[in-house]
């Protein structure tokens, strides 16, 4: 898949190693989500699909004949030792003219050394280089470059559960994402990626406070609407498939303090500062004044009935925290000092009184329940309590010894026979980045040799590539859920570099 400032390409370079061997290619093209079959016709030595606003054109080098079975395009050819076969697959809009012509065996070596080039730049050189490189490799691949937008996922509808109904579109930027992508992609050197991100970010998020989304297009598009295609029947029989994202729609408080520690992030990892960045921060702590006391949707975007989660308040003190600390920093910038400090020490004593439970000694899922949520791991990360205070202690416990089996954590209780807090039926695998968190909770407590373990216990569920889904399944040892994840690339970033302290390169 050759970098591009144009059209999408796929090229396949078939070699012939040794010997004689007989090769089929069959193309099966399908747009609208595999439903509308193209009309198909030769031009220019291509054979090009077109139906309604696209069209794909492929080509071979040397030309292999071809010709049409079952609705789709086939090739048969042999391929000799010292001989190469090239095909290249362009996507194209149906009303322009033919595409530029790329040269496969070019692009291939163009597409090599810029990748080695940009992997080069890494500033880390602890135990886990090749980790962190390839993660790095991954969260830059699912980079859309002309804006700077980082997609979760580039999958729709790939199941947290074999046959289940939690299948979502992830084909879009989370905001959840950006303080731990910033951090990364600064602290390894990153810079240019870094910048691009954060000014995705301010223009995203432009805009009333209130309308402020969870998640937005490439280009930071707000209009997701979740749609089911009915005409899929899904990965191995999981339905309904979905395209857009419901979850747009909620409210989610904790993506207020999401985006102002990104931007705290942004102004002390050197980022060239943008005028408009502090007045964004101001408004959203005049929003979370009025309304950090309300329920919400959370972290994990419950479609149920709104609550007041815990990790969402965590939240609302890491926004007014960052506010309080960016004035202390500099003082010339305008705001209300006092009152954020107010702000947070409401929030704090909240969460600590309604939040906590000291019969079972753990900071629960929401005000009033006894569930644990592996969302309450990030306490200590995000420093609402010190490490070593015994209620975080004894919550990572808690998480530990009830959501956690080998290591491989859940993010919220789903027993059978019981009503999850989502609301949906069925079940899901363990979740990567909570797996992630628990071993920056592991080392953060004391428990560095254990959260070792686990880390690299974790890097070898990765798969042949590398690359992680959002979960993981250790019955079955497979992945669940769309691949590859950059909300789990990114928590191996950041535990890689919290075992290791860094050890990055001036």
């Amino acid at each position: 898949m050759p970098q591009r400032d144009r059209a999408p390409d796929v090229v396949r370079i078939v070699e012939g190693v040794s010997g004689s061997v007989e090769m089929l290619g069959v193309l099966r093209l399908r747009f609208d989500y595999g439903n509308i079959v193209p009309w198909i016709r030769r031009t220019d030595g291509h054979r090009v699909a077109v139906a309604g606003p696209d069209s794909a054109w492929l080509r071979s080098e040397p030309e292999v004949p071809t010709r049409g079975e079952d609705f789709s395009t086939r090739s048969e050819f042999t391929v000799e030792a010292g001989q190469k076969v090239a095909f290249v697959l362009t996507w194209h809009p149906s009303h322009e003219q033919r595409p530029r012509l790329v040269d496969p065996h070019e692009a291939l070596r163009h597409s090599l050394a810029d990748w080695r080039e940009w992997s080069a730049r890494c500033r880390y050189r602890g135990p886990y280089r090749d980790a962190i490189v390839r993660s790095l490799l991954t969260l830059k691949a699912l980079t859309y470059a002309p804006t700077g937008g980082i997609v979760a996922a580039p999958t729709t509808s790939l199941p947290e559960e074999l046959g289940g109904v939690r299948n979502w579109d992830y084909r879009y930027c989370w905001l959840r994402d950006s303080t731990l992508t910033l951090n990364s992609l600064l602290e390894l050197g990153y810079e240019e990626e870094a910048g691009a991100w954060r000014d995705w970010l301010l223009r995203a998020v432009a805009g009333d406070p209130a309308d402020l989304q969870t998640m937005y297009g490439l280009a930071g598009e707000r209009r997701l609407t979740e749609t089911e295609l009915p005409w899929l029947a899904g990965y191995e029989r999981s339905y309904p498939v979905r395209v857009g994202n419901d979850a747009v729609s909620q409210l989610q408080l904790d993506v207020y303090g999401e985006v102002i520690d990104s931007l705290y992030a942004a102004r002390h990892g050197g980022l060239r500062g943008k005028p408009h960045a502090w007045n964004i921060q101001r408004c959203f702590l005049d929003f979370l004044r009025d309304h950090w006391r309300e329920p919400d949707a959370g972290l994990w975007e419950i479609r149920g009935p709104r609550r007041h989660f815990v990790h969402s308040k965590v939240m609302a003190w890491v926004a007014a925290d960052r506010a309080v600390r960016t004035l202390e920093h500099d003082p010339s910038l305008d705001g209300d000092l006092d009152g954020w400090r107010a702000i947070r020490d409401e929030v704090h004593r909240d969460v600590c009184e309604r939040g906590w439970d000291a019969e079972r000694g753990t900071f629960t899922q929401y005000y009033g329940s006894r569930e644990l949520d592996a969302a309450v791991l990030l306490i200590p990360r995000v420093g609402f309590l010190p490490p070593d205070d015994p209620r975080v202690v004894s919550t990572v416990d808690a998480v530990r010894r009830e959501l956690a089996a080998d290591g491989f954590v859940r993010r919220y209780s789903l027993e059978p026979g019981t009503t999850p807090v989502d609301g949906l039926t069925g079940g899901e695998g363990t979740f990567l980045a909570c797996s992630f968190w628990l071993a920056d909770a592991l080392h953060l407590t004391g428990r560095t040799k254990e959260a070792r373990e686990l880390f690299e216990r974790l890097l070898r569920v990765r798969n042949d590539l590398g690359l992680l889904a959002e979960e993981y399944d250790p019955v079955a040892g497979r992945h669940l859920g769309n691949y590859p994840q950059a909300f789990s690339h990114i928590g191996l970033v950041g535990t890689a570099l919290l075992l290791s302290g860094g050890d990055t390169a001036d």
